[in-house]
């Protein structure tokens, strides 16, 4: 068996790793690479092997960087099964489409640029129709039901946490008289996240090929942050202020919708209105909601005791599609708590709320994930006292917070329970999904606990087990 790694390699984006095994191959994960504008596009439009050659996609979920480059391997010409959770299936249709319109949107802005400059139009790197067209070749699948996927190779997702839907993916193989089993973590979730199992561990592993995004660096327990996020609303809702957060479509805004409609059943927090401002999370929460078999038991749990027997819903949440529903919320006069996208704060409806909310004293904007380098929510995150928006320069006078403790991501201490899980079986592990310094770190946290040989492949890289 070969293992390719053409993507996660050294760096955090682009998931694609290729298993040659029996004279089949078989790509884990389809991600989009996330970079500089040029590096990116031409890395997304060429993939390191014969697509024509691929017999299976197995997906760990829905993500755009372990999924947003679909459309160009179907469009380039891979017609075979594409296998992932029956959530992830109907996750993954929404953000491609999501996804090829913003392409679409880049190439138009980028080519009235090139245009003045006299120079040649771009073509988006897919489009809509491309995206679309990523679903007929979908194959829904179980959690915990084995599959065969190629000669010699049975498959199955097992839970990995995360976000819903997402799995890890496990290959039991039978080559050349030997038997084995590969695992690969997909993205490793937390402990006790709300709405999401718990990740399953690695069982019997021989090879594990395992993200370490977070290998340098622990995190808080997740109910921490939900304290912290109940006292920024208790603090601003007492000076009649809004509460603005920029949050990520696909889980974190329903994680807070969850707290936040926790903390209205308990009385913690008074009932006041809540908006998700976002089409992209009005339509994810909407299969959210379609599949709350894939919940925990702890939403379980809440929703019997909920009368409207929903996690996602309750009376004074409002789900808002239209440009109209979106420009009414300004019209609202007191308390409110506003969640939008973009993430970062670089695109999307959250750019009008914070401008139209960013002078206001009594208002917070809260910051609940990672913000990339110059983008507007990290100057926001690095409390900036004056900002652009929309090429306006505006004066903050809202209170800017950041919680810590909401990734959906495992920490290090977690990435070293799930290696060690496996540690009387596996024979090699393979870290992906993770810069250098995090990659290095958690290198030397799993020799010190004795679970060795650890690999940190580079991109493209080939090994043969």
């Amino acid at each position: 068996m070969q293992i390719a790694f053409h993507g996660a390699a050294q760096t955090v984006t682009g998931s694609q790793h290729l298993i040659s095994i029996n004279g089949a191959n078989i790509l884990l994960d389809c991600g989009l690479y996330q970079g500089r504008r040029k590096d990116a596009y031409e890395r997304n439009q060429t993939f390191k092997f014969d697509i024509h050659s691929l017999n299976a996609v197995l997906l760990s979920h829905a993500h755009i960087d372990h999924s947003g480059n679909l459309p160009n391997l179907v469009k380039q010409g891979y017609h075979g099964p594409i296998y992932a959770t029956h959530v992830t299936t109907h996750l993954v249709d929404v953000m491609l489409r999501d996804a090829g319109h913003i392409q679409e949107a880049d190439a138009q802005f980028v080519n009235k640029i090139r245009a003045r400059r006299g120079q040649r139009p771009i073509e988006p790197l897919y489009t809509i129709e491309d995206a679309i067209r990523v679903n007929e070749f979908f194959r829904p699948c179980e959690f915990n039901k084995s599959f065969d996927v190629a000669p010699g190779v049975q498959a199955q997702f097992v839970p990995a946490g995360h976000i819903l839907g997402a799995a890890a993916i496990v290959l039991d193989v039978e080559e050349r008289g030997r038997r084995f089993r590969l695992w690969f973590s997909g993205d490793v979730g937390r402990c006790s996240l709300p709405l999401v199992p718990d990740p399953v561990l690695p069982q019997e592993a021989d090879y594990l090929i395992m993200e370490c995004t977070y290998g340098h660096k622990a995190h808080r327990d997740p109910t921490q942050a939900a304290e912290e996020l109940e006292r920024v609303v208790q603090k601003t809702l007492n000076r009649g202020g809004k509460v603005i957060i920029p949050a990520f479509a696909v889980g974190r805004t329903q994680e807070l919708v969850y707290y936040l409609h926790e903390m209205m059943d308990q009385g913690t927090i008074p009932t006041i209105p809540v908006y998700v401002d976002s089409p992209l999370a009005v339509n994810i929460t909407d299969i959210y909601q379609e599949y709350p078999e894939y919940f925990d038991e702890e939403a379980h749990a809440f929703m019997s005791h909920d009368k409207h027997w929903s996690a996602l819903n309750f009376p004074s949440l409002h789900y808002t599609r239209s440009v109209a529903e979106s420009k009414a919320i300004n019209d609202h006069q007191g308390p409110a708590i506003i969640i939008s996208a973009s993430g970062m704060a670089e695109t999307g409806r959250i750019l009008h709320h914070l401008r139209n909310n960013i002078m206001d004293k009594r208002n917070t904007i809260l910051i609940v994930s990672w913000q990339a380098p110059y983008t507007l929510g990290r100057r926001l995150a690095d409390k900036e006292q004056r900002v652009k928006i929309f090429g306006e320069t505006y004066t903050r006078r809202a209170e800017v917070v950041t919680i810590g403790g909401f990734s959906a991501h495992a920490g290090r201490d977690m990435l070293l329970e799930y290696a060690a899980a496996s540690r009387e079986t596996l024979k090699q592990i393979f870290l992906v999904h993770g810069e250098p310094d995090s990659g290095a770190a958690l290198q030397e946290g799993l020799r010190e606990e004795k679970i060795s040989p650890v690999f940190y492949p580079g991109l493209h890289s080939c090994v043969e087990i």
